[in-house]
Formats: structure tokens, sequence, C-alpha cells
């Protein structure tokens, strides 16, 4: 039987492209979710910020840089829910467990060769 996870990301970015290829590689079945395509409710977003906390807001992203200090200042939930983009990605959710990005710690707990 397949390994399965969840993955939340954007269909177009080359970091979600990566780790969807790799993880298929690796024998997973990957349940995805476009946010842009298929923007999660506030109350997705909020259990997803339970999971992975404030690090799900990329600050470090272009999304962030062009926002207003009146857009910076809103809830997580909100920031994300009109912006669905600012979210760091991939959010990945495997066997219970909760991953953020691509990094090498993410890709040895999914058994992705690096």
């Amino acid at each position: 039987m397949p390994k399965s996870l969840k993955m939340y990301g954007l269909d177009y970015c080359s970091t979600v492209q990566k780790a969807r290829a790799a993880l298929e590689e690796a024998g997973w079945e990957i349940e995805f979710r476009d946010v842009k395509q298929d923007t999660p409710s506030k109350d997705e977003w909020s259990k997803l910020l339970v999971a992975f906390g404030e690090k799900l807001v990329n600050r470090a992203s272009l999304t962030w840089r062009g926002m207003s200090d009146e857009e910076r200042e809103a809830q997580p939930e909100d920031m994300l829910s009109a912006k669905p983009p600012l979210m760091k990605r991939p959010a990945i959710e495997a066997e219970g467990a909760h991953y953020l990005g691509w990094t090498k710690n993410v890709k040895r707990a999914l058994g992705v060769e690096t």
C-alpha cells in the first residue's frame, strides 16, 4: 500500500514541482491542493497555522514585500486568505507529522534522497 500525504502549495512554484516529483519517485501518493486555485477557508488556514505556526506566512516572499504596512498587520488567516501565494511552500501533512518547505531535513524525514 503506497504511503500518502497532503501537500499544499502553488502548481507553478518550482519548489513545489521539485518536491512533488521527488516524493512521487520515492513512492508517495500525493493529494495536492493548489491554494491559489482552491483557496482554503479561514478555518482551514487556522488549522494549518496551528500545525505550522507563524512560519506558514513567508515574510521573505515577493508577495510580502509588495504588501502595505496595514496589510502586514492583519491576522495570518486574513493575510493568507487574501493572498494565498504568501504561504511558505510546500506545506506537507504526512503520517501525522507536518513539514514546511523543501529542506534537507524534510527530504530525509520523508525518505527522499538528497
